[in-house]
């Protein structure tokens, strides 16, 4: 006997994916102005800094292509050969968005301490008109993404990109003023190593998330033994085993369990019954609303009788 499963109302619990494919292509198209405006600076100027926040937009215009590639896979609808559609798209897209950036932010630390001590010629003007040109560009492209950002890892990963390229155009133009004011030319090297540390830690944590999806741990918030623990407390209920918890995709956590009841369950009508307030504690109790969820309701004889395998991953009283 198995539970359904119903939907709460607000988009990130819900688990619909959402359209944004015209944010994220507007976003895109101004990215990619920047990495040729950008590249363009590089060359003239041959600035870490403008050369550090180009390779970090180039990563960022690939990035929101395949989010907006994963945008629209994601709405794709399940079938019998994916039940699930592609709404996983969305996570393995911000793990190939985070590797990009951790790739651009190492490359940028290794070449930021090289000219720290092997400061190069930088004309200070062109540098300012080339940052200045990033900045005003991603400004727009983050009020495009903003109000989207919460919605999927998807989103959240683009939005993270644009956000730290505008971090980083901003560190260019600073860079060029005070190399314009001092002639400090080592402000180039430290703008590019600024940019690394905006880039590094974020892109990190994003790849850590997005990692225990795809390894299928336990949903953050979710406490496993808590949720056996209540379980337990319902009545006619005299065992909780092969409790697994994972996430699908955003706002889409699943749960499955089997649980165990009294015989007489099956014919006094008490087994829906339990069935139902066991889906009612998941969704209801927790921090982590489960509105996906599966459960066996099953004698003590039938879990007696169940694979070794099964029986090995029943949770410590």
């Amino acid at each position: 006997m198995g539970a359904g499963h119903s939907h709460g109302p607000a988009l990130s619990q819900s688990g619909h994916p959402g359209d944004f494919r015209r944010k994220l292509w507007i976003a895109f198209s101004m990215t990619a102005t920047i990495v040729v405006a950008q590249a363009v600076g590089s060359v003239v100027t041959g600035s870490l800094a403008l050369l550090t926040d180009t390779a970090h937009a180039l990563a960022d215009a690939t990035g929101l292509l395949v989010a907006l590639i994963a945008a629209t896979l994601m709405l794709k609808p399940a079938d019998s050969k994916r039940t699930w559609g592609f709404r996983r798209i969305e996570v393995i897209a911000a793990l190939g968005q985070s590797t990009l950036l951790l790739v651009v932010g190492t490359y940028a630390v290794i070449e930021g301490i090289r000219r720290l001590f092997e400061p190069a010629e930088v004309p200070a003007g062109e540098l300012l008109i080339f940052g200045l040109i990033g900045l005003m560009v991603n400004i727009i492209a983050i009020a495009v993404l903003a109000s989207g950002r919460d919605s999927n890892f998807n989103m959240r990963a683009a939005f993270l990109e644009v956000l730290n390229d505008a971090l980083g155009s901003l560190g260019v133009v600073i860079a060029a003023i005070v190399i314009a004011t001092t002639g400090f030319m080592q402000a180039d090297a430290i703008a590019g190593l600024l940019i690394a540390a905006l880039i590094v830690p974020r892109a990190f944590k994003l790849m850590r998330e997005t990692t225990r999806v795809l390894m299928e741990f336990t949903p953050k918030g979710l406490d496993l033994d808590e949720v056996r623990t209540h379980i337990l407390e319902l009545d006619h209920v005299k065992d909780v085993h092969d409790l697994h918890a994972s996430t699908v995709a955003t706002g889409l956590p699943i749960l499955t369990a089997h649980v165990v009841v009294d015989d007489e369950c099956f014919t006094d009508g008490h087994a829906a019954e339990t069935l139902q307030k066991v889906k009612a504690c998941v969704a209801e109790h927790f921090e982590v609303s489960i509105h996906h969820s599966t459960f066996q309701i099953e004698t003590e004889h039938i879990a007696e009788h169940e694979p070794d395998g099964c029986q090995r991953l029943r949770f410590s009283p």
